[in-house]
């Protein structure tokens, strides 16, 4: 009971610390409303964001239109709440695609070692040795431009730095003494990396998710701008941002709101993570 009880008080204690921290606070209330007004925008009082309406192209801000209209005349306000549900979801199932090879194969390399660790860590060094974003344009444009495609491409280019950092946090786990304790009477493999590895990476991984997402965010807009990702009338961030290039000058909201929604997005997760970082640090706060 006295163990539990410095448990919580070490957590409140965090928490506490956590809620004084502006910084952290400003990433936990972007990425909530980002994700809030995704979840309910079909609920929402907007227009279609796929309606075209050539009698209202480029209009200014307005109580009607209160980021204006594109040059088709559809809501920019809309697009961008409908934008925030689709870049989400994208980045979401590629982040989790992303760390589960990343996971599974940090792990077998940092537990097993020998050829194994050799093997799998020189598959990771030749992806390594091109840059993420260009073998990305490469797979998708094999692929051909869709949603899908995207999400295939950053999945199979974005895992192998991350199986780095997780070999190396195996590596560590492994050499501790309850890894030694769980061997000497007996644990199998597969329970020693289920209950006591992964148990004590847990933290360092979800705060390396948190932080990625940014990163996955920015990618999928990327190659949505260059036209691979997501396909017209679909609202994207990446793909608003590659319409409004033409109007750039006569009308700058319609690049600047899908724009100023991507920095806002990637800051408000690398917030995050900073704060989910000293949370899930059992050093910190003692």
């Amino acid at each position: 009971m006295e163990g539990l009880s410095r448990r919580i008080d070490r957590r409140l204690a965090i928490l506490k610390n956590l809620l004084h921290d502006p910084g952290t606070l400003l990433g936990t209330v972007i990425v909530a409303v980002t994700i809030i007004l995704a979840l309910i925008a079909p609920w929402l009082p907007l227009q279609d964001p796929t309606d075209v309406d050539l009698t209202q192209r480029l209009r200014s801000p307005s109580p009607e239109f209160l980021l204006g209209t594109d040059h088709l005349g559809r809501d920019e306000f809309s697009r961008i709440i409908f934008g925030a549900r689709v870049t989400l979801l994208m980045a979401g199932a590629s982040l989790a695609v992303v760390m589960a090879i990343a996971l599974f194969v940090g792990t077998l390399s940092g537990y097993y070692g020998g050829w194994v660790d050799s093997g799998l860590m020189t598959i990771v060094d030749l992806l390594l040795a091109f840059p993420s974003l260009i073998l990305g344009v490469a797979v998708a444009g094999i692929l051909g431009p869709s949603l899908i495609n995207v999400m295939i491409a950053v999945s199979v280019v974005w895992w192998a730095s991350h199986a780095r950092v997780i070999r190396g946090m195996v590596l560590a786990a492994r050499e501790r003494e309850y890894v030694e304790a769980a061997k000497a009477i007996g644990a199998s493999n597969r329970r020693i990396i289920l209950f006591h590895i992964f148990r004590n990476i847990l933290g360092p991984f979800i705060v390396l998710a948190t932080l990625d997402m940014g990163w996955i965010i920015l990618g999928i807009a990327g190659l949505s701008f260059l036209g691979l990702g997501a396909q017209p009338p679909t609202p994207e961030w990446g793909a608003m941002l590659n319409d409004s290039r033409s109007y750039m000058q006569t009308t700058p909201i319609l690049l600047l709101a899908p724009g100023i929604s991507i920095f806002l997005l990637v800051m408000g997760f690398n917030l995050l993570g900073d704060g989910l970082r000293d949370i899930l640090d059992p050093t910190a706060y003692r």
